[in-house]
């Protein structure tokens, strides 16, 4: 059994050899635990600073595209790397490294495909009040589309089996942590939580700049997932609302007709029946939108298929990172790999 544990990165060459020092080399019920860095078009020593630390594998990008595609890179390598538990965490060193024995341990016991790590958010000093509640606001909305009971959706500390791993896709440039629950949830995988702990703050987030970019974010993020794997809700929904409210509008105008004013309220009709329109036009995208998350499915098990069949035939991962100076994989990779142009 192989763990890799997976940390996006993107100019932390000050913050990784902490983060490096708190992971554990080995773990029970593993017979290897590797490391991987995914560097995310760093200009300063990333690299070279993950190499000194006995990073196994890296992954580079030669230019900044984001945590998500970082994130999905990462579990692309890990599954071509032979992982057969991949565990996701950040380089800032925000989490517990040693509770990645709790993270692993459902999956480990056949429980769960997915682990998250709760880091029961209330307990979080440096966390604003403000800041609290919309991470609790967030995880409701999560939750309900889905359907599973995630305390901390936000979380980047987290445990995925190989099965999971094979049918994740990000879309989101963002950020992965919603996208996948919800992805894991709609395709009946087994999502759990775990309480973890984390340690002192060590840098300001580099996802949000301000609080106003925080809720503005993540509310866009929130609803565009919501969107994409519950669309007959959403667009339904909102058809109802305008219905309704085009209803309302004809009734004052029948009203006014039916007390012999035949004038009045003329802009009441006209109103009601542009609302009328917009929401037959989003019943419309409700359905279409259904349709689509339909072929979505079929979409992820292909692709799950195709990797499948990667993994057989040995196709090597992406951007992985041969050594310059030996012109070799890390002295701890045994899987021979090339590099790709």
């Amino acid at each position: 059994m192989k763990l890799i544990i997976q940390i996006p990165s993107y100019n932390e060459e000050e913050t990784l050899p902490g983060t490096l020092a708190d992971l554990p080399r080995s773990v029970a019920g593993f017979d290897r635990v590797e490391w991987l860095i995914i560097d995310d078009g760093s200009t300063d020593r990333t690299i070279e600073t993950a190499r000194e630390h006995g990073v196994d594998h890296i992954v580079s990008f030669s230019g900044n595209r984001g945590l998500a595609a970082a994130f999905q890179a990462g579990i692309d390598a890990s599954l071509k790397l032979g992982a057969d538990v991949i565990v996701n965490t950040d380089a800032d060193n925000q989490y517990h490294g040693p509770d990645i024995a709790k993270l692993v341990q459902p999956i480990l016991e056949g429980n769960a495909d997915m682990v998250i790590g709760d880091r029961e958010v209330d307990s979080i000093e440096h966390f604003s009040a403000l800041k609290k509640r919309l991470q609790r606001l967030g995880s409701w909305v999560v939750r309900q589309a889905s359907h599973t009971n995630v305390s901390d959706t936000t979380s980047g500390f987290r445990a995925y089996s190989r099965n999971a791993a094979m049918q994740l896709v990000v879309v989101s440039r963002f950020t992965y942590t919603l996208e996948t629950i919800i992805q894991a949830g709609n395709q009946n995988l087994a999502v759990l939580d775990v309480p973890i702990k984390t340690n002192d703050k060590t840098r300001e987030s580099r996802l949000f700049p301000s609080m106003s970019a925080y809720v503005r974010r993540n509310a866009v993020s929130i609803f565009r997932i919501y969107a994409q794997y519950q669309p007959l809700k959403v667009f339904l929904g909102l058809a109802v609302v305008a219905g309704v409210i085009a209803l309302a509008l004809w009734t004052r105008f029948a009203i006014s007709v039916a007390e012999g004013d035949s004038n009045g309220h003329v802009q009441s009709l006209i109103l009601g029946a542009v609302l009328f329109n917009a929401a037959t036009i989003l019943a419309a995208l409700g359905v279409i939108g259904d349709l689509l998350a339909a072929q979505r499915i079929i979409s992820v098990q292909t692709l799950a298929r195709v990797r499948a069949i990667e993994l057989q035939v040995g196709v090597q991962p992406p951007h992985y990172l041969i050594d310059q100076d030996t012109n070799q994989p890390s002295p701890h990779t045994t899987d021979k790999l090339e590099t790709q142009p």
